[in-house]
């Protein structure tokens, strides 16, 4: 594996390039939307020819953050740039068609904070120690002195809020703290801005956690707990991708449970498996690298082709053997 570039690097290239393209996995989260966001507003102020995709475009769930309108699904016919920013992003081909209608880019930046990101592109910054891209973000802006306006800042914010489960996870870190002072110093609204991101759910989400709970089944002595969602069930309640997102906290919560596992149906043959884990004893990042897939020690995932049924049993047999391990 590569080592780290610097972020002085980096900031060279986004203050000496002009035609940029910025990106990140496809069904976006909190952390890769804002970062996505954050990035593309800078570049903005620095005078750049800036364009955002996503495979998912931005969910509605999403659509409160500042300058969400400049984030649109990529084209049918790819385009060629002088840099492609790939943000929040473990394995390269999940960003999906906003990757692929990337015809050319002279120079190919990483930036991420999941510690099985393989540093791919020609300029890798991987900080495995962040509990999010958006804190990455904040310190390339703040030690390469690039632009940080409060439309950044609540983004920012999102993006690092969202990843540490409103600062509630190990991974938040004393300097993640200060961070978010510093965010707030340049005008984020908590209040506001959590409400939007934790207090505002659709109705359909809430159907959709019922059907879920009686599809629930707890293994491995009680120690693992798992939702899987059909494809129908999801046509049937007329779910949106977005509308998933944090469920799997509910499950993970049960005092018994040390990992907690979703299972997706998708529209393409495969299965999008999310796994949570209470300990580094169960390291799910290991897990989904089975299923091609990645991510943190305590949250991560992967897109595998296979029946619902069948790659849940692979999955919680795979579970049940790290219980095993002394």
């Amino acid at each position: 594996m590569k080592s780290n570039c610097t972020l002085a690097e980096i900031a060279a290239i986004l203050r000496t390039r002009q035609r940029f393209v910025v990106i990140s996995h496809a069904r976006p989260d909190g952390d890769a939307l804002g970062c996505t966001l954050a990035m593309t507003l800078c570049l903005r102020q620095l005078g750049k020819d800036v364009t955002a995709w996503n495979e998912d475009g931005v969910p509605e769930k999403f659509r409160y953050l500042p300058g969400s309108e400049l984030v649109t699904q990529p084209p049918a016919d790819p385009q060629t740039f002088d840099v492609a920013v790939v943000l929040d992003n473990a394995v390269e081909n999940r960003a999906g068609t906003a990757r692929t209608a990337i015809a050319h880019a002279d120079v190919w930046i990483n930036i991420d904070h999941h510690h099985t990101n393989p540093r791919f592109g020609d300029f890798a910054y991987v900080d495995a120690t962040a509990p999010a891209a958006g804190q990455v973000l904040y310190e390339l802006f703040r030690q390469c002195d690039l632009p940080l306006t409060y439309e950044m800042a609540d983004n920012l914010f999102a993006a690092i809020s969202t990843d540490t489960g409103s600062f509630q996870y190990p991974s938040t870190t004393a300097r993640t703290y200060e961070i978010a002072a510093d965010l707030i110093r340049l005008g984020v609204n908590v209040g506001d801005l959590s409400q939007k991101m934790y207090e505002s759910y659709p109705r359909r989400r809430l159907e959709l956690l019922r059907a879920l709970l009686n599809v629930l089944r707890l293994t491995s002595r009680d120690r693992v707990a798992s939702f899987a969602l059909s494809a129908e069930t999801a046509r049937t309640l007329g779910i949106q991708p977005e509308d998933n997102e944090g469920l799997i906290d509910s499950i993970r919560s049960i005092d018994t449970v040390v990992a907690a596992a979703f299972f997706e149906e998708l529209g393409d043959g495969k299965i999008r498996i999310s796994l949570r884990s209470k300990s580094p004893k169960i390291d799910v990042s290991k897990i989904c690298g089975l299923f091609g897939g990645g991510g943190h020690q305590l949250a991560a995932g992967a897109r595998t082709p296979g029946t619902l049924a069948a790659v849940q049993e692979k999955v919680l047999q795979a579970l049940d053997h790290e219980f095993d391990q002394p």
